[in-house]
C-alpha cells in the first residue's frame, strides 16, 4: 500500500515526536518557510488562511529550513518567537528540517515524490515551497514559493469540500 503524509512522524519545535496521523481527515497545507527571505511576509497571509479555514479543517504545518541562503539560522525558540512577534502565527512551526539532499527529512521526500516540480525534478526550488494534502493524506497540489497564500485559497476550499 502507498504511503500517504499521515504516515509519518516528525518532530516539533521542542523536538518532540509530532505525528502526522494526528491530522487525518483534515487538509494539510505543508511549507518550508525561513525568517530572513524575501518570501518571510507569506507568514501573513497563510495566518490569514489558517485562521478563515481552522474550523473548518485546515491545518497550516510550516518547517523551517535553512538550506536556501542561510536564511534561517535561528534556533526552534528563536524561530517561534520571530513567527509570534512578527506575523502573529498560530499554526506550529515545526522542528528545522532539510528539504534536499542525502539528509532530507523522509516527508519532505514523500511530498516531492508525490509531486515533482516543473519539468518532473522533486527537488525544492527555495523556501516557501507549498504542498496541498487532501484529507486522504495525498498530495493535491505543489505551489510554487511565489504563490501568494491568497492564491492558494480556491485549492483549500475546494479540498474542505467548501
Amino acid at each position: 500500500m502507498k504511503k500517504s503524509f499521515f504516515d509519518f512522524t516528525v518532530k516539533d519545535a521542542q523536538t518532540k515526536a509530532y505525528d502526522l496521523s494526528q491530522h487525518k481527515g483534515q487538509v494539510v497545507l505543508v511549507v518550508n518557510v525561513a525568517s530572513k527571505c524575501g518570501f518571510t511576509p507569506q507568514y501573513k497571509g497563510l495566518e490569514a488562511l489558517y485562521q478563515e479555514h481552522k474550523n473548518n479543517g485546515l491545518v497550516i504545518l510550516g518547517f523551517p529550513c535553512n538550506q536556501f541562503g542561510a536564511q534561517e539560522k535561528g534556533t526552534n525558540d528563536e524561530i517561534q518567537s520571530f513567527c509570534e512577534m512578527n506575523y502573529g502565527v498560530t499554526f506550529p512551526v515545526l522542528d528545522k528540517v532539510s528539504v534536499n539532499g542525502s539528509d532530507a527529512a523522509e516527508v519532505y521526500k514523500h511530498l516531492k515524490s508525490e509531486a515533482p516540480g516543473i519539468l518532473g525534478t522533486e527537488a525544492i526550488k527555495w523556501n516557501f515551497t507549498k504542498f496541498l494534502i487532501g484529507k486522504d493524506g495525498h498530495v493535491i497540489e505543489r505551489f510554487a514559493p511565489n504563490t501568494e497564500p491568497a492564491d492558494i485559497n480556491e485549492s483549500i476550499r475546494k479540498a474542505l469540500g467548501k
